[in-house]
């Protein structure tokens, strides 16, 4: 991308942005008590307009319009103007945030989540907020927190139980919660209070509020005051969410850090104690326990005593107490420690795609090849493709082959479904000649995907050793203790 002078190229602008942010991320990290009270300058700056510009007309959500009606991808041509104008308003503190625009979408069970459509303006301010806020709140978030975070996913998450669960560490009850209405319910007051324990710089601070204050337009048109909440769907939504739900991490990292090394742990346990560890992935997490259920069921009081000041409650229908070898699904995932096959006695952790996730997959493809859906055979395999592809490349690294076979007979038959009702007048024998060649299905160039063919690894537990974009590997640092 290239708007042209006065801007720097993109490529000029992300080498000036990863510069700074490396510096503030640096900072932040030789200096926990640093708070950072001026940064505004870097919120204009033209090199973190251009990167934050890019990041949001690259985003999957760029034709989607805000309340003004304009969505990114319209404004090509029109960019050095718009971001003139933005960055003015911006250096004049002029800049506003306007209401979002609600839409509901389907959370499954029949519940319903609110999502959040900024405008662009508001969008590329929401990113330069993330360009500059991020590397300050990495320094200090925990390696036991793993979702929205740069170079972390889902899979170390995952990962991380299964070491957990799996002897000799052997952490057998887990505390699997679930936060209510979390996006909705967190505390302003509480999650400003703790960004200004970091940033100092007053303009910085009044912007943030500002998009928190901004409320909403409903789909029926009503304006909505926000008085607490981070709205799904703002880039800037998922950092803050972090921030307050790192009270969390603190809390279970420094009940660990007390206990000591690992020989006063080995004697805490010993002696009838439990030590816990907790897993985050954004809202979702687990506290796995090792040692006896009436430990893991005393997590309840001590976890809502920890949330409550950020406004947030534990949802009484979807928190419990399960024992490993019970199994729970997590993320997608079924984790359940069984016996090894072939080894007597031997017990291992699995994880495999839940019940649930197949469901899902196996309902877009069924949705997909109805007859009406689409004109070409092409455009049904572009679109059935895409969905298998990427649910496939998520759960590769679990015990999953037998899954991707049932999967890929599924969606095979359903898109010779598709073919027969589609060419009703076709013999099966010419309708094998012409669209099943071998027994694949293809039209021209574009073939169906096949899940059987994709190879499943093992992913490796990470540790502490998982970088920031903005420090260099640490893969001789070991993984902790348990």
């Amino acid at each position: 991308m290239n708007i042209g002078a006065p801007w720097p190229s993109l490529i000029e602008a992300n080498a000036r942005v990863l510069d700074m942010q490396t510096k503030l991320h640096h900072w932040a990290a030789s200096d926990p008590d640093r708070c950072f009270d001026d940064l505004y300058n870097l919120v204009y700056d033209p090199s973190f307009l251009v990167v934050a510009w890019n990041r949001v007309r690259a985003n999957k959500g760029a034709r989607t319009a805000g309340v003004d009606g304009i969505a990114p991808r319209s404004l090509d041509g029109q960019v050095g103007d718009f971001l003139d104008g933005l960055r003015d308003g911006l250096k004049a503190r002029r800049f506003v945030p306007t209401p979002v625009r609600e839409r509901m979408i389907s959370k499954g069970g029949g519940k319903l989540r609110r999502l959040g459509i900024p405008t662009v303006a508001d969008r590329v301010v929401q990113a330069l907020l993330k360009l500059v806020l991020e590397p300050i709140f990495e320094a200090d978030f925990k390696p036991c927190s793993y979702g929205f975070r740069p170079q972390r996913r889902a899979q170390d998450a995952i990962a991380e139980v299964h070491f957990l669960g799996t002897r000799p560490r052997n952490y057998e009850w887990v505390f699997e919660a679930d936060i209510e209405a979390c996006f909705d319910q967190i505390s302003h007051s509480a999650l400003m209070g703790r960004v200004r324990q970091r940033v100092g710089d007053k303009r910085v601070l009044r912007l943030v509020k500002m998009f928190l204050k901004a409320g909403i337009l409903s789909e029926d048109g009503v304006n909505r005051n926000t008085i607490t909440g981070t709205p799904q769907g703002g880039i800037l939504s998922p950092l803050l969410a972090n921030i307050a739900l790192s009270v969390l991490d603190e809390h279970f990292t420094d009940k660990w850090e007390a206990l000591g090394p690992e020989w006063t742990r080995a004697k805490h346990r010993r002696n009838g104690g439990a030590t816990m560890r907790i897993i985050r992935y954004a809202d979702d997490f687990l506290i796995m326990v090792n040692g006896t259920r009436d430990d893991a069921e005393a997590l309840w009081d001590e976890v809502a005593a920890v949330l409550e000041p950020m406004g947030l409650r534990l949802s009484v229908e979807k928190t419990g107490v399960v024992h490993i070898s019970e199994g729970l699904d997590f993320l997608g995932w079924r984790i359940q420690r069984r016996r090894q096959r072939g080894q007597t006695g031997k017990e291992v952790v699995y994880t495999y795609p839940s019940k649930k996730s197949l469901a899902s997959v196996m309902g877009k493809v069924r949705s997909l090849t109805r007859r009406n859906k689409h004109r070409t055979l092409a455009n049904l395999l572009h679109a059935v493709n895409r969905v298998l592809r990427g649910w496939c490349n998520y759960f590769r690294h679990g015990v999953s082959k037998a899954t991707f076979s049932y999967l890929d007979r599924f969606a095979f038959w359903r898109v010779v479904g598709w073919l027969r009702k589609r060419h009703a007048g076709l013999n099966w024998g010419n309708l094998h000649r012409r669209y099943l060649p071998n027994w694949e299905v293809r039209d021209g160039k574009v073939e169906l995907f096949r899940p059987q063919t994709v190879p499943v690894e093992r992913y490796r537990y990470r540790g502490t050793r998982i970088p920031t974009p903005w420090t260099s590997d640490t893969s001789e640092t070991p993984a902790p203790a348990a």
